[in-house]
């Protein structure tokens, strides 16, 4: 948050953060087309909710401008920052080829671009293509800091998923993205400055959004609400984002069956769903068939919190999808139009089966783009077999006021370790310069202290705070269980990793049992993804070949503390 970030120095604009971060090294070639784009922080007045406020945004949008380049293409992004906040832009799911710097989380690779000072951001889009999108990464700036970074394939291909006939593929119609998020009345920052005063809880936020917008559902939104048209007849691929700052969401539409195609910018094998589930940072594309008779049509978010401690949102965020030969004018009241059916917001049996039924697909970007796309095939043998648990944990606060227990706070820890930010480099400058006593790079492999992570907990629920790092070796087959566990309560944890993607080859519930788990893994075809949760009260295997030099940071995307955020 803001107090922190001016608090600390790093020398030049590199890198720094830490939760686990991974050191590899490589290169790469190539020559593309250049994509240049000019982006512009400030301060824009919107209202919502009944309410006007100072917000942090973009070249005066909300959400931000989206971004669209061609699987190839060398990017450049200009960014002047003439907010009230120190901050850094991240480009989350963009694979980061010898572009470490680039990647934008702050901290870890570069320091927040200060008030009234600029950066630029230099890097390639390789081997990838499909919908990402690129946020704030530092404190709470994302809740209005945030775009959609689509990735084309090479003209003159329209390829929206290689399982589907090609035929098919060339009379699909591409909506705009559709944004997910959470809007509050009051200041974000004055919110997170809140939580880590009391050391506790944040306030939940005050509605959910569909591109900026409530909808009609919350007061004073019955104008503030988003309109997508179509036609009667045709297939449309929406590019979904959840830019939400906690809660993985529900989205649907009304009488229609959404075709799931793409996450996180890869390829599954296509299925059809009423439902789709998507976690904080997670994206999907989804094809929508306009087969329905002529009229409007509810486009909902709801939220998926298994965990009853935490508040949410309660009322659904709405969009209306209107069919444009309708001779009915176009009316945002919803008493008319039925909303779709989601389950329930503690639904833990509906999230192992959504997440069982992504499938990946095998494919390779074609050649002819002259790029070096490392070797991202699944691995079937381990170097590195890393056990590390996430959750929620105590930390020291001598200087907490009105805390839930005196000289506490709760954050999260990952193998029982928080973050501890460097105050005097970033750490890829650090590894880059080989500079001494910013980081160590003796994270352990397994906890130091092992019990059974989702019966009692353990008598000391105090994390140790650190700058700790594991040290991979380039080309190496890595696997890492990601375990829940219950030092102070259950929770569902999106963890995303920087700069590649990895294979989510098993999840389960209850503690991971490395003799009987790894004969139910998916080694054929697992999804291919940079996103996953970890699930309430469980846990997740990925795999993934180190093939991506430099720092690469494994975070928990969870926002509900700033501290939570192990990066």
């Amino acid at each position: 948050m803001e107090m922190s970030v001016q608090k600390q120095r790093c020398n030049v604009p590199l890198f720094l953060l830490l939760s686990i971060l991974v050191l590899l090294h490589f290169l790469a070639v190539s020559d593309a087309a250049i994509r240049r784009f000019s982006w512009t922080i400030d301060n824009q007045s919107i209202s919502r909710l009944c309410h006007t406020k100072e917000v942090p945004v973009v070249n005066g949008e909300f959400p931000g401008p989206a971004t669209y380049v061609n699987e190839g293409d060398d990017v450049i992004i200009d960014v002047t920052n003439l907010g009230d906040h120190n901050l850094t832009i991240h480009w989350h799911g963009v694979r980061q080829i010898l572009t470490a710097w680039a990647d934008g989380p702050a901290y870890v690779t570069q320091c927040p671009i200060q008030k009234g000072q600029s950066y630029t951001h230099k890097f390639k889009v390789i081997g990838q293509r499909g919908t990402l999108f690129w946020h704030a990464h530092i404190s709470w700036l994302r809740a209005t800091i945030h775009g959609a970074f689509i990735i084309r394939p090479p003209p003159p291909s329209r390829l929206v998923n290689p399982s589907l006939p090609l035929k098919s593929q060339k009379s699909i119609i591409e909506l705009p993205p559709i944004i997910l998020g959470e809007w509050w009345i009051q200041d974000v920052e004055f919110i997170i400055q809140s939580a880590i005063q009391t050391g506790g809880r944040y306030n939940a936020s005050d509605a959910l959004t569909i591109n900026g917008f409530p909808g009609p559902l919350y007061n004073c939104s019955s104008q503030d609400t988003s309109v997508l048209e179509v036609s009667q007849g045709h297939t449309y691929l929406l590019r979904i984002i959840n830019a939400a700052m906690n809660f993985p969401l529900y989205f649907a539409v009304t009488n229609h069956t959404l075709t799931v195609v793409e996450k996180d910018a890869a390829y599954v094998e296509p299925f059809d769903a009423n439902v789709v589930l998507i976690d904080p940072g997670q994206t999907t594309n989804v094809l929508l068939k306009t087969d329905q008779p002529i009229g409007s049509y509810v486009m909902a978010v709801s939220v998926y919190n298994p965990q009853a401690r935490v508040p949410f949102p309660k009322v659904p965020a709405v969009a209306i999808v209107h069919y444009a030969q309708s001779t009915l004018s176009l009316n945002v009241n919803t008493s008319s139009m039925p909303l779709p059916v989601f389950p329930a917001s503690n639904n833990l049996t509906f999230e192992f089966e959504y997440a069982a039924r992504l499938k990946g697909v095998n494919f390779q970007s074609p050649r002819s783009l002259n790029v070096f796309v490392p070797d991202d095939s699944l691995p079937l043998s381990i170097d590195e077999d890393l056990f590390y648990t996430v959750g929620y944990a105590l930390q020291n606060c001598s200087d907490c006021i009105r805390s839930f227990s005196p000289g506490v706070r709760m954050g999260t820890a990952i193998s029982n370790y928080g973050f501890l930010a460097p105050t005097t480099s970033s750490i890829l400058e650090a590894y880059y310069y080989n500079k001494s006593g910013v980081y160590e790079a003796d994270f352990p492999d397994i906890p130091e202290v092992q019990y059974n992570y989702t019966g009692s907990p353990p008598p000391n629920s105090m994390a140790k705070m650190a700058t700790k790092v594991k040290v991979l070796e380039y080309g190496a087959n890595v696997q890492i269980v990601l375990q829940d566990t219950g030092t102070l309560f259950f929770e569902s944890h999106p963890m995303h990793l920087h700069g590649q993607n990895f294979y989510v080859v098993g999840t389960g519930s209850g503690t991971y049992d490395p003799t009987s788990a790894p004969s139910t893994f998916n080694l054929v075809n697992p999804p291919f993804l940079n996103t996953v949760s970890v699930p309430f009260g469980g846990w997740t295997a990925i795999r993934f070949k180190a093939t991506n030099p430099g720092m690469l940071q494994l975070a928990v995307l969870h926002a509900a503390f700033f501290f939570l955020r192990v990066q």
